[in-house]
């Protein structure tokens, strides 16, 4: 099955992110991942529509923007104009969750919904016709460096049905959260297809031999 890997910023310099943003389009990543904290929703604070805009013009690659924020119907199209081409909100944020899905589409992006790991797979039985991505999170939101839960291997994998039971199994399945080489594998293994990373990335000696080795290369 082939694998995207999509790098997190959250994990670079944030002195250097022009840099960060096109040395990972030079060793291969297949899109960047934006980790956007209000510090409300989870308990951390990192960027916004100017810092996405500011990059846009540094790389062709997609941005993968995770509105990890309360409320995020009041700003996608503020993330979208700066350059988000997925826009990927939490279930738990959302009262309208169909209705902020929509909208994400009507804006252009492509629609991303993401699950805590205590949020059931269920949830998508409602909203399946919606989603252009599921974004499983292997740890709980908010930080980089944590240590991947392993019970949400099987989570993986009942996502993977609800997908095929209603007739959308070529949905891709995003994990985020404590992806090396060794979790990617079980990931993939379980039906994940695009691998979120950052420590892992940013911490190897080259980033081109970090993202092969999550390939499984």
């Amino acid at each position: 099955m082939f694998v995207q890997v999509a790098p997190s910023i959250l994990s670079a310099d944030f002195a250097e992110l022009r840099q960060a943003v096109q040395s990972l389009e030079n060793a291969g990543a297949d899109a960047i991942h934006i980790d956007v904290m209000d510090g409300h929703f989870v308990p951390n604070l990192t960027m916004g529509p100017p810092i996405i805009a500011a990059l846009r013009k540094y790389t062709k690659l997609p941005f993968d923007v995770h509105l990890m924020i309360e409320r995020p119907e009041n700003s996608l199209l503020a993330y979208r104009q700066a350059g988000a081409d997925h826009i990927t909100v939490h279930v738990e944020a959302c009262t309208h969750l169909q209705r902020t899905l929509g909208m994400i589409r009507e804006s252009g992006a492509q629609a991303g919904v993401a699950l805590n790991p205590a949020t059931s797979e269920q949830v998508l039985d409602y909203i399946v016709d919606d989603v252009d991505l599921v974004l499983v999170m292997t740890v709980n939101p908010g930080f980089g460096g944590q240590v991947f839960l392993p019970a949400m291997i099987e989570k993986i994998k009942r996502v993977r049905e609800v997908l095929a039971k209603h007739g959308r199994r070529f949905v891709p399945i995003e994990v985020d959260g404590g992806i090396t080489p060794s979790t990617a594998a079980s990931c993939m293994s379980a039906g994940a297809s695009i691998l979120v990373a950052g420590s892992y990335v940013f911490s190897a000696n080259t980033m081109a031999q970090a993202i092969s080795s999550l390939r499984g290369k």
